[in-house]
């Protein structure tokens, strides 16, 4: 039986990778959008391109009160294409980041990184809980700026380090079940995240990529089938682990 894994944020960027990854790897994907749909269904397309079943779902993290009705759709979804009533993977990499210096970070701000990369991923794993399915998995995107510094993602960087704490406490509680948690973190990756900062800007780019033992930024496929990877079965003995990906940034 097929691998059913849930990517939110995966009609973009580091979660459209994770999503073909996945499929590449011979598992099927439930694609979670905020608002482009058309993302979403040109990653449906790719993944049953593969010869896998994929879905788009709509989510934004940021609105807590949808989840339950989330829950459902997925339910209704799980039973009319998979015949199932669980999934096996929730990978939870919808955000966003802001640039802003400690000064300058708006209380808005501040509280839109918290709402999305902590309460959503918080109460969405809460909700999705009776779904998921036992010895499945939960990954975190967490970011490669938790253990070191780069002045204007303060606040970010808090909400994702407190991802990381989280994760461990998910791994604790959830272990009876057979349910693995881990963080993965990436270090600087040309994508449009933040604007497209790494990707677009010169300057920083050649910053990250001369404090990086490979000597350059990462790629998406630099993280996609690394996540993939770890869903195997044949790491089901790693939880509780913060895993940073980063080509050696900074060591």
């Amino acid at each position: 039986m097929s691998k059913i894994s849930l990517v939110t944020g995966a009609n973009r960027g580091l979660g459209r990778n994770t999503a073909v990854s996945i499929a590449k790897r011979g598992g099927d994907v439930i694609v979670a959008y905020r608002t482009n749909v058309e993302q979403a269904q040109e990653v449906v397309a790719q993944i049953r391109a593969l010869g896998r079943k994929a879905v788009a779902l709509e989510l934004d993290l940021a609105q807590t009160a949808s989840f339950t009705n989330f829950a459902e759709s997925l339910r209704t979804e799980l039973s009319e294409v998979w015949g199932r009533d669980t999934f096996d993977h929730l990978i939870n990499n919808a955000g966003h980041g802001e640039f802003a210096m400690l000064a300058d970070t708006t209380e808005a701000q501040f509280d839109g990184l918290f709402n999305v990369h902590v309460k959503g991923v918080f109460f969405l794993v809460q909700a999705l809980l009776p779904l998921l399915a036992d010895s499945g998995s939960i990954i975190n995107f967490s970011s490669g700026l938790t253990r070191i510094s780069y002045p204007g993602f303060s606040a970010y960087s808090a909400a994702k380090a407190a991802v990381e704490t989280l994760s461990v406490y998910m791994a604790r509680e959830l272990g009876p079940r057979g349910i693995t948690v881990n963080t993965v973190a990436p270090g600087a990756i040309e994508t449009d995240f933040g604007g497209g900062l790494v990707r677009d800007n010169a300057d920083v780019n050649a910053q990250f990529a001369a404090m990086t033992a490979l000597g350059r930024v990462g790629v998406p496929d630099d993280i996609g089938p690394m996540v993939a990877g770890l869903l195997s079965d044949d790491n089901r003995w790693v939880t509780a682990q913060r895993i940073e990906v980063s080509g050696g940034q900074t060591i």
